[in-house]
């Protein structure tokens, strides 16, 4: 079953032009249009009704060029916008087609450019307030010279908070991405983003690997936490070791050994 709506718009009187002299004359089509059983005599009349107002969805689709977006594909959108107004168009209700399709139309190509046309995913009540944010800039730069729109004019025009409004703002910046190879502003050196981002500091393994061990060197016996404290951090031999605690080398080289591996094998196991 079909359903048909309209938008709540002033009808066209008899004898009432179409706001653009070049509308095709299709009230007959869509009365016979709306009395037809599916089939391929109304699928042949729906075909022509939508090459009519072919002309219209361009010239509506031509209002978005420079955004991002190639013509092709707005007209694209736009003729499918144009489908949607034919299929759900109720010539019954007294209203030109012209003033059902042209808010149809449009609201088609805006969802395209909302879903399909930020390179990252923005949810949608951050978009809305981006277009808001928009059109409340442009409309205040028409009335103000000299200097932009402050964020409070911004709100109080588009009937929002302020914080809101700075949401808006963020997101008119944020429509595409740039690239991290992208040379900064004012840089002389090829200086890019990526130059500018920070990196995980290997550092902190080290304080990782200590915090995991300190409470086990703590529990060793006195002598094994001094030789180890000897070698690596007084970064003494193992030769001026030994000599200070009269044993030999060999003896240091044995504890330093069998406290290395004990250690390992205690924080292996806390880990696991």
């Amino acid at each position: 079953m079909r359903t048909r709506t309209s938008a709540p718009v002033n009808p066209v009187k008899p004898g009432q032009r179409h706001p653009h002299d070049d509308a095709p004359d299709t009230a007959e089509d869509f009365a016979k249009l709306s009395d037809l059983p599916d089939g391929p005599e109304r699928d042949e009349l729906r075909r022509r009704v939508v090459e009519a107002w072919l002309p219209m969805s361009e010239r509506l689709a031509g209002r978005f060029r420079n955004r991002g977006e190639s013509y092709e594909d707005l007209r694209q959108v736009a003729a499918l916008g144009l489908v949607k107004a034919v299929d759900r168009y109720d010539p019954e209700r007294g209203n030109a087609f012209e003033s059902y399709a042209v808010p149809t139309v449009t609201g088609e190509i805006k969802r395209h450019f909302r879903d399909h046309m930020w390179t990252l995913h923005v949810p949608r009540r951050v978009q809305d307030l981006r277009n808001r944010v928009r059109f409340a800039q442009h409309e205040l730069s028409q009335g103000i010279s000299g200097r932009a729109p402050t964020l409070g004019e911004i709100a109080a025009h588009a009937g929002m908070t302020e914080d809101e409004a700075r949401t808006g703002i963020e997101a008119l910046e944020s429509f595409s991405a740039l690239s991290l190879d992208a040379e900064l502003p004012g840089s002389e050196d090829g200086y890019s983003l990526s130059d500018a981002l920070g990196s995980a500091d290997p550092a902190l393994d080290v304080v990782i690997d200590r915090e995991a061990v300190k409470p086990r060197i703590a529990a060793l016996p006195e002598r094994e936490r001094r030789i180890l404290y000897m070698r690596f951090f007084g970064d003494m031999t193992q030769s001026r070791i030994a000599d200070q605690l009269g044993i030999s080398q060999m003896h240091v080289s044995r504890l330093i050994s069998r406290c290395c591996e004990r250690l390992r094998d205690q924080v292996l196991s806390d880990a696991a």
